[in-house]
């Protein structure tokens, strides 16, 4: 799958609708396709007269994600590419923290989120409050906030990650010489980070310091309410059924399913797995619209679609309301300098981090 999907001159509107039978005809009905690609096209040709830019993160419903975005990825990758854009709008087809991140490594950039409404319950699991009162139990700790946070918790964290560079931050700090690190807000992965880099997880009480071993990483109690659906029973029910399938999850999964399963990844990383993959078949334990996008970016290999988890937040960004964005010049994301500033520190160590 190509990071790029944009071409220099916007195709007409009966190529867009071809370009997106192509990819879609057997994810979406001829009638709703043929109504997507005129937005599609209207949304191609105006974001080249405005000169803005469209992100569309992996989770983006597949008639979005094969038809406007100029770059697509997760959430690591646009942030690298909204550092670098010329561009004077960005248009962050994604949630809030994603849109936020965009504006505050371009406070002088228009950038607009489609939806005021596409929040993220993990981002909301975690609040400066938090983050404060752990900071005064656990003094001269790192604090490592995941991506998934909004600005306000960026600002009082020392590093942020994403799922494809956890564990590389976490060694990193391991590295620099410090034995415990708190890292929030996401419980599963903080827990699967710390058994991939192999040292001891401990849940997080904002009431009284926990005992801690020599070396560890200090979780948060916030849950992905999309991935923390998936059971072991899901895998073991699959496995019965399709012996040689290959099962990838996302790291926000538990660690038991996570145990289970054949790889694990960020949606990067499951998207070079199923590439890469010799499997006769495979199954993605991650949203649903994404394994619709690897699928149909991957018409030779078969996957399972057994998939009924999609995030009520990324359904909200849709074709209309991103045109409706770039016409409106909609919901602007609108930080203040002092925020940028502080924010700006823990993502640009981030970005640091090979």
């Amino acid at each position: 799958m190509s990071n790029t999907l944009a071409v220099q001159e916007a195709p007409t509107k009966e190529d867009t609708l071809e370009r997106m039978r192509a990819k879609l005809s057997e994810f979406v009905p001829d009638v709703e396709l043929q109504l997507k690609a005129e937005l599609a096209y209207r949304i191609n040709v105006l974001k080249r007269q405005l000169n803005a830019v469209i992100l569309g993160h992996n989770y983006m419903e597949p008639a979005l994600f094969h038809s406007v975005p100029d770059y697509v990825g997760d959430s690591l990758e646009l942030s690298r590419i909204s550092a670098k854009t010329d561009a004077d709008i960005i248009v962050f087809c994604g949630v809030q923290f994603m849109a936020e991140t965009a504006k505050i490594l371009n406070p002088q950039k228009t950038v607009l989120i489609p939806s005021e409404k596409a929040g993220c319950s993990l981002a909301s699991g975690v609040t400066v409050a938090d983050v404060r009162a752990l900071k005064s139990l656990y003094p001269d700790v790192p604090v490592v906030s995941y991506v998934n946070t909004y600005a306000d918790v960026k600002a009082v964290s020392d590093y942020c990650c994403t799922s494809g560079n956890a564990a590389g931050v976490v060694r990193h700090l391991l590295g620099k010489g410090h034995q415990h690190i708190i890292f929030l807000p996401d419980q599963y992965l903080a827990h699967n980070t710390a058994k991939e880099v192999g040292i001891p997880f401990v849940i997080a009480n904002t009431e009284k310091a926990v005992d801690l071993p020599e070396r560890a990483l200090i979780g948060w109690h916030a849950r992905c309410e999309v991935h923390e659906l998936f059971t072991t029973n899901d895998v073991t029910s699959v496995r019965q059924q399709f012996p040689d399938v290959a099962i990838v999850a996302h790291p926000e999964v538990s660690p038991e399913v996570l145990e289970l399963c054949d790889a694990s990844g960020s949606t990067k990383q499951m998207i070079d797995y199923v590439r890469k993959t010799t499997a006769d078949r495979y199954l993605l334990l991650t949203e649903c619209s994404m394994g619709d996008n690897i699928a149909a970016e991957n018409p030779d290999k078969e996957m399972l679609r057994l998939c009924s988890h999609r995030c009520p937040h990324m359904g909200q960004i849709t074709l209309e309301d991103t045109l409706d964005a770039l016409e409106k010049i909609q919901y602007k994301v609108h930080l203040s300098d002092e925020l940028i500033q502080a924010a700006r520190t823990p993502i640009d160590r981030m970005l640091e981090i090979r």
